[in-house]
């Protein structure tokens, strides 16, 4: 096994969910029979797998455990059959089997308000419709007491009562499969440490999730901590099959979880701005799962798949020039790198990580995504800074609500990109309802000028993911 040195991303949604036998017959195993160590999961496109390199998975383990007060557990938010995440469809056939009592829908994050008490059924439907339309958890946080900033105004179109030194922001539940590639724990990377391991720091992560979200009146037991911690770095998830092309691992390709989960990783494995530890070149060839389907003839089958290798070669490969992302352009790093305040780069240049494509260092970023205008159903903060008395309206301050720092607005760390079409919506506040739309998003604000082609290559790319 990879030994690291990075921190995990438990997304900051709690470790608690409804019963467990609710829980069961929302998420059947079909499973490979072959192998106790797989999870297989039908979705709209295809099929997703999850392989334990741990072992099989075992329900009756602390993840799948009431360890809190109100019913909540760790797999409430983070289902194996939506790539250890939760989305929408999920959400809203749960609210239906349940009338609204499963265990997810609890007042102190899962409603749009703090405190909601809704007393009927299209009430609660009301109450809660933020993370029954785009799968949010409400987030609590204070500005920091040395803030750079403070919150002059809130438009909020819940009528929600604020704190002046409150914030509630709305975030999609990170997902715990494939962690062990990340460099930040959760959105605004409140969870990671600088001299502590990917498994203290998730250990961590899941006691202060069960005490918060799951209002437990006393901390997990090391033991307990240890194996929610040792189960998620063990998971891999990854599309396994297409409805388009088939298999994902046939004629050469080398996607679903199986290999995945022994790609290599590193703090710093092929970073452009010179982080990477073992001193080699970034390559923008981030991704070569679908190289050997590029050349590929044969039948419709064939086509399909040559998209699909088409869409890898366009992200690793199309110029597109990034200008104007906070946290990057104009960004001196560790190493001594400036980078320019524009440049030409691809996809990878932030999407680096080989054949999983999160940031493989700690590089929050801002690319416009808590914009009012892309998430118009969220509250927004107008943010004044206290020296020049600069104004930004924010759905969401992101990592400034950690570092109180005015330059960490709007700044968010990069997803892996695996297993994505078990998964929508997609960006942390669940604005793009696909991968068409994320694709357009890109698009509008880098004004890469893709052709319907490129985008259509693009999307079967990220769904054989």
């Amino acid at each position: 096994m990879v030994k690291h040195s990075v921190v995990l991303i438990l997304t900051g949604v709690p470790c608690a969910a409804a019963t467990l036998g609710l829980l069961l017959a929302a998420s059947p195993v079909s499973g490979n029979h072959n192998d106790p160590n797989m999870m297989t999961f039908p979705n709209a496109t295809g099929q997703m797998q999850t392989f334990s390199s741990h072992g099989a998975i075992d329900r009756d383990h602390p993840f799948f455990q009431d360890l809190g007060s109100n019913g909540r557990r760790c797999v409430t938010c983070h289902e194996p059959e939506t790539a250890w995440t939760i989305t929408p469809d999920l959400v809203q056939r749960r609210f239906d089997e349940s009338q609204g009592m499963d265990a997810l829908f609890r007042n102190n994050d899962g409603s749009n308000c703090e405190g909601a008490l809704p007393g009927t059924q299209e009430e609660s439907r009301s109450a809660y419709s933020l993370l029954l339309s785009r799968g949010l958890i409400r987030v609590g946080l204070d500005i920091p007491e040395h803030a750079e900033f403070v919150v002059e105004s809130v438009e909020d179109p819940y009528g929600c009562a604020f704190a002046s030194n409150d914030v509630s922001v709305y975030r999609r539940p990170l997902p715990t499969a494939n962690v062990r590639f990340v460099s930040a724990v959760m959105w605004d990377g409140r969870e990671s440490q600088a001299t502590s391991t990917i498994r203290e720091d998730l250990m961590h992560q899941a006691n202060s999730a069960t005490r918060g979200h799951a209002e437990a009146s006393a901390d997990l037991t090391l033991d307990q901590a240890a194996q929610i911690a040792d189960l998620q770095i063990g998971i891999h998830s990854a599309q396994s099959r297409d409805n388009g092309s088939g298999n994902l691992v046939t004629g050469g390709a080398r996607g679903g979880p199986s290999h995945l989960s022994r790609e290599a990783f590193f703090i710093g494995i092929n970073d452009p701005v010179g982080m990477n530890p073992s001193g080699d070149a970034f390559t923008p060839r981030a991704f070569t799962l679908f190289d050997e389907w590029m050349n590929e003839k044969g039948n419709g089958l064939s086509e399909y798949r040559r998209a699909i290798a088409r869409g890898q070669e366009i992200f690793n490969s199309k110029p597109i020039t990034l200008t104007g992302v906070s946290g990057l352009n104009g960004q001196t790093f560790a190493s001594g790198v400036t980078v320019p305040d524009s440049f030409s780069g691809t996809c990878t240049a932030c999407h680096d990580t080989p054949n999983v494509g999160n940031h493989s260092i700690k590089a929050p970023l801002n690319i416009g995504v808590d914009d009012p205008s892309v998430a118009p159903y969220l509250p927004v903060y107008t943010l004044r800074h206290l020296e020049t008395g600069e104004r930004v309206k924010t759905t969401d301050p992101g990592r400034a609500l950690i570092s109180g720092k005015w330059q960490d607005i709007g700044r968010f760390k990069g997803p892996t990109l695996r297993a994505l079409a078990a998964r929508p919506p997609y960006f942390h506040n669940g604005s793009a309802a696909t991968l068409e739309e994320v694709v357009d998003f890109y698009d509008r604000r880098f004004i890469i000028g893709l052709t319907p082609q490129e985008k259509a290559d693009l999307v079967a790319f990220l769904k054989a993911l």
